[in-house]
């Protein structure tokens, strides 16, 4: 946990930053309501792609328990999306891995979202749209900062 003492201003900086992700996520999370699949599975295929990634990977990087991962893993298997296979890495563990129909899934959802975003930025003048554009590299920076997950 980072032990900085923060001024008022860096503090306000952050409450206004929590406060844009929460409004951002809500904004998400109502388009992954029309979706068929539920923004924790479809983290879990986008985790699944290149390789797979492990049960308790999954729980850690979703914020969740091993059991609530792998009810979402479990109705992922059963509509074809994952599938489980043997850790090369290990030979006790498995690797949950996207079926070719998820992979299609993962391409129609990320479609589907970018669709929607872009009539978002479309509302905005250009440059409001090059403002966004240009803390992209700040988000990307912050999002990796003490993250488990590494892109």
């Amino acid at each position: 946990m980072n032990t900085y003492q923060a001024d008022d201003s860096l503090l306000g900086l952050a409450q206004s930053f929590r406060e844009a992700l929460r409004q951002s996520v809500y904004v998400m999370r109502r388009l992954d309501s029309e979706e068929q699949l539920s923004s924790a599975q479809l983290g879990v295929l986008k985790m699944a792609l290149d390789g797979g990634a492990r049960v308790g990977e999954i729980a850690r990087n979703l914020g969740v328990k091993v059991p609530s991962a792998t009810e979402q893993i479990i109705k992922l298997e059963r509509a074809g999306l994952v599938k489980r296979e043997a850790d090369p890495d290990d030979s006790r563990a498995v690797r949950v891995v996207a079926t070719a129909a998820g992979r299609a899934a993962v391409e129609n959802a990320d479609r589907r979202r970018n669709e929607f975003i872009a009539g978002i930025l479309a509302t905005l003048s250009q440059t409001e749209r090059d403002a966004v554009e240009a803390a992209l590299p700040v988000f990307g920076k912050i999002a990796n900062l003490n993250s488990p997950v590494q892109n």
